[in-house]
């Protein structure tokens, strides 16, 4: 689906069905370095039973236009301003990672808008070592490859998503390096660098909580590296989280995708 959203073109994948903003609608928001793809198996799941789908690419990813934005705070309008231009009054809202923070912020802003809240391989703050920084911005291939060794809490999961054989590895490290390449060639920038610093440098998490007024799910890896559980106490406790944890890593949409539909269905029924 294409809309325009402040002037540019931005791209959201609808399942798989034609939109229709008078059904309830649920947006995905997908985090650094990854598109819309991200929530395929979701995304089509919602679609065939009663939703509405807005699977966005954020600006400066994948079909949507850039540049991309510098902070959780603009992607969080952005994503409000998507809403509008899609003709959607309210929505639940779905986020993974750097998608999670700006689902957040989107609902603390709009709090009357947003009925629904799921952050998923979440944490806050949600800061990013200097080594790996570093790595991003004179090695962005090698980078790559280390974050898709901390996502993935297994060498060979089974049986996955899309279907038996699928290599979660070998898919995510495309996702990413297909991404970063694309920014490079479009907007002349180094897109890991980009949004790792868009979610290190988020400071209002716990503001941000304090005017949510919907209810919050986590579902969290167990063997997340990335976004340990352990860093989330603070902004469950002050969101009153429902915390759902599986048993995987950070990339949890591809490595336990039963489990995350199973509790996006409950966070959502």
């Amino acid at each position: 689906m294409e809309l325009t959203v402040d002037g540019r073109e931005a791209y959201a994948y609808t399942g798989g069905v034609a939109f229709d903003p008078a059904l309830p609608c649920i947006a995905f928001v997908h985090g650094a370095l990854h598109d819309h793809s991200a929530w395929t198996l979701l995304a089509r799941w919602f679609a065939h039973h009663g939703w509405s789908v807005l699977a966005v690419d954020l600006p400066g990813h994948g079909r949507s236009a850039g540049p991309p934005l510098a902070e959780v705070e603009a992607h969080a309008d952005w994503l409000l301003a998507l809403l509008n231009a899609a003709g959607v009054k309210q929505a639940a809202l779905a986020g993974h990672s750097m998608g999670s923070l700006i689902a957040l912020e989107a609902a603390a802003r709009a709090p009357q808008r947003i009925t629904r809240l799921a952050m998923i391989g979440t944490a806050y703050p949600m800061k990013v070592s200097e080594a790996l920084l570093a790595t991003a911005r004179d090695r962005p291939l090698k980078a790559i490859d280390q974050v898709n060794a901390f996502s993935i809490s297994t060498l060979a999961a089974k049986p996955s998503f899309p279907g038996p054989g699928m290599w979660l590895h070998g898919s995510n490290r495309a996702l990413m390096r297909r991404t970063l390449a694309l920014a490079e060639r479009r907007e002349g920038i180094n897109l890991f660098v980009h949004d790792f610093g868009v979610c290190d440098r988020y400071a209002h998490g716990l503001e941000a909580a304090a005017a949510v007024r919907c209810p919050v799910s986590f579902v969290l890896g167990s063997r997340d590296q990335m976004t340990t559980p352990k860093t989330t106490g603070e902004i469950a406790a002050a969101l009153k989280a429902r915390i759902v944890t599986l048993p995987c890593g950070h990339s949890l949409m591809a490595e336990a995708p039963d489990g995350v539909l199973q509790a996006l269905r409950d966070a959502l029924a």
